[in-house]
């Protein structure tokens, strides 16, 4: 086998083990699959329709999801607060790194008006499993099922797992985080404050 060769053999290699090890983003297809996914991709999903604000009487006004409990939120019902949606799986592993900085976001700033929804996109076989998953990282804010209008608007081009979307006061998407890796902690933080300062009372 020529150098050349068994460089490029050892270099794909090298990758493969890099994103085993540290994967940014997981494939909802299959649960072992790491994606191309950047952490801190910003922009609004690329649909075929306008991202709507989530106002009380807006386009998506009637969007939303069910709770575990069974009860229905939408999220026109959070106007006037900062929301982070998380779409999310149990066996995602970026997934469950994120869980514990959402987790404290939330504890940190519900009172200045943030709003962290956990939004499980696992699939049939693993809405069983978000009850215990909630139990083991002590989650202190709702985790609910999509409903397919709302996942297909915000993952319609991309739904790769986890990702991240930080909505103003007025519904507007401020930011979109897709994967979870260090660096975005920091930049989300920043993000969430910035928008909990517009139009704070």
């Amino acid at each position: 086998m020529s150098t050349s060769n068994t460089r490029a053999r050892t270099a794909a290699l090298s990758l493969l083990v890099a994103c085993a090890v540290f994967p940014v983003g997981c494939s909802r297809k299959e649960s072992s699959t790491t994606s191309g996914a950047t952490p801190g991709l910003s922009g609004p999903p690329n649909t075929t329709y306008p991202m709507p604000p989530f106002s009380a009487e807006g386009a998506g006004a009637e969007m939303g999801w069910a709770l575990i409990d069974g009860r229905r939120a939408r999220l026109a019902d959070f106007r006037g607060q900062v929301v982070v949606l998380d779409f999310y799986a149990t066996w995602c592993t970026p997934c469950r790194r994120s869980i514990p900085h959402l987790s404290e976001l939330q504890r940190r700033s519900s009172t200045h008006g943030l709003q962290v929804v956990g939004l499980n996109v696992g699939g049939p076989d693993d809405r069983v499993k978000v009850a215990a998953f909630a139990a083991e990282f002590n989650i202190p804010y709702p985790l609910g099922f999509p409903d397919k209008s709302l996942s297909d608007l915000f993952l319609s081009d991309d739904d790769s797992i986890p990702q991240t979307f930080v909505l103003d006061r007025g519904g507007q998407l401020v930011k979109r985080f897709i994967g979870y890796d260090d660096s975005m902690p920091k930049e989300l933080e920043q993000v969430i404050q910035s928008a909990l300062m517009i139009g704070a009372k």
